[in-house]
């Protein structure tokens, strides 16, 4: 593993951890998204946070928007690039620079959500089916509409079978496949 390489598209802030948090439970949350090259976590003093070298890019950004808002133990993780670095166009930069949009990674395992509230935004839905498994992509519409794509067939079924009829911020939803 290597560290200070100068490239911060690939690393990501990961804050509000736990207390007793290992480097080993970091490395567990994030090594589905793509190669980890190095873990730096600070636990010292105060609270703990830490940050992720990845391989690629695009896996620091799936990794973002999977992971931001992820309830770990009982604490709502906040995952995103470090201040001083934002991905790809948005530093001005050759890459896609969706900043804190959705998702590279889509999937053909959808979810059409009805019944939400005109002020739902796409990270309040992804954050409701995150029940159901692995959210990879969640937008909504102003017709009170939405769509939600799962990694997993199983987590889509299990979102119909659950959520379906669901509170969703105190409105109903529904759910369609």
């Amino acid at each position: 593993m290597s560290y200070g390489r100068g490239n911060n598209e690939c690393r990501i802030y990961v804050g509000n951890l736990p207390p007793d948090i290992r480097t080993k439970d970091i490395e567990d949350l994030f090594y589905k998204f793509g190669k980890i090259v190095f873990i730096d976590l600070k636990n010292r003093r105060g609270p703990p946070f830490a940050f992720v070298e990845f391989e690629d890019p695009r896996d620091a950004e799936d990794a973002v928007h999977s992971r931001d808002g992820y309830d770990y133990d009982g604490y709502r993780l906040r995952v995103e690039f470090p201040r001083n670095s934002l991905p790809g166009a948005a530093r001005g930069g050759s890459g896609r620079g969706r900043g804190r949009g959705p998702p590279a990674r889509r999937s053909q395992y959808r979810v059409l959500v009805t019944g939400l509230p005109p002020t739902g935004s796409w990270q309040d839905l992804k954050d409701h089916m995150r029940e159901a498994g692995d959210v990879c992509y969640a937008d909504v519409y102003k017709d009170g509409t939405g769509v939600v794509e799962f990694l997993r067939y199983e987590d889509m079924k299990y979102a119909v079978k659950k959520l379906d009829d669901s509170k969703f911020r105190s409105h109903e939803v529904n759910t369609c496949w």
